[in-house]
């Protein structure tokens, strides 16, 4: 099951229109997000490293590790994400460790691609 699946009956969402900034870098993070629709960029010292269309997560390390986000979130387009705190984060990875899995794997992906494009 996509990560997505985990999201899509959820009730809250938030609404954000192109350009408006979902989250900060340095910024507490308090929850993760699922996009549900729309794209929304990941921006790393000014350059966007990442675009996220639907089912794309984003925000999970602040969750992990407890620390600041490490960059910043904008809609790139109208969208709607999903807001996934740490208790029902916790609670999934808990209890559905396929998520748990897939988490991860969104990570590796990432750092891996950032490490192809510093070299």
């Amino acid at each position: 099951m996509p990560p997505i699946d985990y999201f899509r009956t959820a009730e809250e969402t938030e609404t954000y229109e192109a350009g408006s900034v979902i989250f900060e870098a340095n910024e507490i993070g308090k929850s993760m997000y699922a996009v549900r629709s729309g794209q929304v960029a990941i921006v790393l010292y000014e350059q966007e490293v990442e675009v996220l269309a639907e089912g794309g997560l984003f925000g999970e390390m602040a969750l992990i590790d407890n620390a600041t986000r490490s960059a910043k979130a904008v809609a790139k387009t109208d969208c709607v994400v999903v807001p996934v705190d740490k208790n029902r984060f916790l609670y999934l990875v808990h209890e559905t460790p396929t998520f748990a899995l897939q988490v991860m794997q969104i990570m590796s992906e990432r750092l891996r691609r950032l490490n192809e494009q510093l070299k």
